[in-house]
């Protein structure tokens, strides 16, 4: 009986390069592309890239790319019913040598293949997967030009968190984005019949197949954003029993290792997996061990370049966490050389939604992988960065001190008296200010504590009452 793991399916990357992206940023959309469609099931086994001003408008890339991309999936290489497009050859190739990017022929020679394009693949890909968003025309075309089965970057990305979603909010998030990508690109049936939907008095044709199944999926969209608010009232009920908790969010880019520190720091058993997106639901633990009071940290959804809206609107939850934390820790890989542009990715998302305010420290993960002369040269380019790997148990320790450092340098000193009749609210206070001292009179119980402003305040007026 053979062990030997079943193969994948086979998909081809196509990407476009467009005026102002440098060949090295577009080698690492590409690469992350790769590492989507890897985490999808498949296995990527070809690459087509062309440069050009836009994207093709009827499908993506030009004429000889197109052709290239067909032999790498078995199709013909052509749309059908495509009418042909009259250009100057001559003079589109004079202006994109002007502009330093070839036009739709630029491919012909296909002994000249374009950055990014690989050899003869081992055998056809049944999937063809677009470094863009395209529109459902242009899908269509590629479908008919290549025989496979076609999805541009947002289709990965919304079916990697459908599949990956598990908590109840979660799911719901992901299939109003999922529905909201699918009903544009619901196609007609052969034969365009129409379904009679008249009521009384009704007139005309009524709807048609695909009116009805779009209608369907609006309806659809309303039940669940109705049932997804019911569970947000119950978020906003628990947020709202924790509002004076000290709490700490990590974010950053997908894969960056949120989810190790948030193991190594919390002692929680959080997936942790060498793939994108493995952590979609929002995970609050407390730090460990345990500090007084105690101090929440928060694993988020990890971002990622050209997140589609609907997902960042759709994911309020755990951009809340964010949004009401009183301090971000910004991870990042630091073995990754793109790790720049994706800590931009991650504040222009933050920014999006008014985090950008929140304290903040930048965190340097992984750095046990980098050599010393990169380690020194990085800490001389982001001297208040903290450099750690989550792996390091001496790492993490001094980081669970930053943070118990932070939020005791907002605490002030403050004296309570808890009435005998109200020592149920003891434990309160034990809860949300650290007690240094406690004697007791005929008055009630006094505690000496330390605590946030917000936080005694609030103790102070209950004890009022």
């Amino acid at each position: 009986m053979s062990n030997t793991p079943p193969q994948r399916p086979a998909a081809a990357l196509v990407a476009v390069q467009l005026p102002g992206v440098s060949d090295a940023d577009h080698e690492a959309d590409l690469a992350e592309l790769g590492r989507l469609v890897t985490t999808l099931g498949y296995e990527v086994v070809a690459r087509v890239s062309q440069k050009r001003n836009t994207l093709a408008a009827a499908a993506v890339l030009g004429e000889g790319k197109l052709k290239r991309l067909a032999e790498l999936t078995g199709g013909t290489g052509v749309v059908p019913n495509a009418a042909p497009v009259k250009k100057d050859k001559a003079r589109a190739r004079r202006v994109a040598e002007a502009e330093g990017y070839a036009g739709d022929d630029e491919d012909e020679d296909e002994g000249s293949g374009a950055p990014g394009d690989t050899g003869v693949p081992t055998r056809k890909a049944t999937m063809v997967v677009v470094d863009h968003e395209i529109s459902p025309s242009q899908a269509r075309n590629l479908e008919r030009a290549t025989g496979a089965d076609v999805l541009d970057r947002t289709g990965v990305i919304v079916e990697i968190f459908h599949r990956h979603a598990h908590s109840r909010e979660a799911r719901l998030e992901v299939e109003i984005a999922r529905l909201k990508y699918v009903a544009p690109r619901l196609r007609e049936s052969g034969g365009g019949a129409d379904r009679q939907r008249g009521g009384i008095g009704g007139k005309g044709a009524g709807e048609s197949a695909l009116e009805l199944d779009r209608r369907k999926i609006r309806d659809r969209i309303a039940e669940l954003r109705e049932e997804l608010e019911v569970i947000r009232k119950e978020h906003d009920v628990r947020r709202a029993h924790r509002r004076d908790a000290r709490r700490v969010a990590l974010v950053g880019y997908t894969n960056a290792g949120k989810s190790s520190l948030m193991r190594a720091l919390t002692g929680s058993e959080v997936l942790v997996a060498d793939k994108l997106f493995a952590t979609l639901d929002t995970t609050v633990r407390a730090l460990h061990p345990e500090v007084k009071p105690r101090v929440l940290v928060s694993d988020t959804v990890g971002f990622i370049k050209k997140l589609p809206h609907d997902l960042v609107a759709s994911f309020r939850s755990t951009l809340d966490e964010a949004l009401e934390a009183s301090l971000l820790l910004y991870v990042a890989d630091a073995s990754d050389p793109t790790f720049r542009a994706q800590l931009e990715v991650t504040h222009a998302v933050l920014r999006e939604i008014g985090a950008d305010a929140v304290p903040s420290r930048l965190l340097l993960n992984k750095v046990d992988r980098l050599d010393e002369p990169t380690r020194v040269a990085l800490a001389a380019e982001l001297p208040d960065a903290i450099m750690l790997s989550a792996k390091d148990a001496s790492d993490v320790a001094a980081l669970r001190q930053t943070i118990v450092a932070f939020f005791e340098a907002a605490m002030v000193e403050g004296e309570l008296l808890v009435p005998y009749a109200k020592q149920n609210l003891v434990p309160e206070v034990y809860e949300v200010a650290r007690v240094t001292a406690e004697e007791c009179d005929t008055a009630g119980r006094r505690l000496k504590v330390l605590a946030h402003p917000a936080a005694l305040s609030r103790l102070e007026s209950m004890l009022k009452r």
